[in-house]
């Protein structure tokens, strides 16, 4: 399958050691893909440091790049619905903005492109601390046995999705913390949508701070799972 124009988006808050090099790497992969057209959307989420004026500052020299700016932190999933919801290109795809993905794998993405309507990125290898790689095995576990995911990976950041699922499964609700990510794929395959899995590789973070760690990010994702699956039961 042949994709001809490509919407991009990156969540960010508190990137600024990590913004412009994540940027810039992406669109000298986009501009080797041949697209007739492409946009990156980066989602500032409250953002307190120099992530916006970086953002806007490439802006000027580059008109695909667009910003999408919360005045308060929102929270990773809203920063992810509004990325899904403002893509504008048949295809998505997302990634985190800290640099702990090769951007240049979404070509291995993009080949399966007519074989699914959603990619989902694992981690191989993940270059994260051990109790962050105990509560991804855990919340992945428990994700795929409440909502019937079935992925290895259920927060990997690095999917392509096709817009056709964004605009027919009902609207994601969740906001703070990881429960985006299973409330996408459980109701894509509720919908019957077809989802197929690709090995990623991981780098560790080199800068700034992650914030899925909070106790009240973590509390707030597990009442999401139970609040989505009681109510798909």
């Amino acid at each position: 399958m042949k994709i001809d124009s490509l919407s991009v988006f990156f969540p960010a808050y508190n990137e600024e050691g990590n913004i412009k090099n994540t940027i810039e790497k992406a669109i000298n992969v986009l501009n080797k893909l041949s697209l007739k057209n492409y946009e990156i959307i980066v989602i500032n989420d409250g953002s307190k440091d120099k992530t916006g004026q970086i953002v806007e500052d490439l802006i000027k020299k580059n008109d695909h790049i667009r910003l999408i700016t919360h005045n308060i932190n929102q929270g990773y999933g809203e920063a992810i619905k509004d990325g899904l919801y403002n893509s504008k290109f048949d295809w998505i795809v997302y990634n985190d903005s800290d640099g702990q993905f090769d951007f240049s794998e979404v070509t291995r993405f993009l080949a399966k492109a007519d074989q699914a309507d959603i990619i989902v990125g694992y981690r191989i290898n993940r270059k994260d601390p051990w109790i962050r790689k105990f509560n991804a095995w855990g919340w992945t576990l428990l994700a795929n046995t409440l909502l019937r995911v079935g992925v290895k990976d259920v927060d990997c950041a690095f999917k392509l999705i096709n817009k056709k699922v964004i605009d027919s499964i009902p609207h994601l609700e969740s906001r703070r913390g990881g429960m985006v990510n299973p409330e996408l794929l459980a109701k894509a395959k509720r919908a019957g949508f077809r989802i197929v899995e690709i090995g990623v590789h991981h780098y560790p973070r080199t800068t700034g701070v992650q914030t899925g760690a909070n106790l009240k990010v973590i509390f707030k994702s597990f009442s999401d799972l139970f609040k989505l699956w009681w109510k798909i039961k």
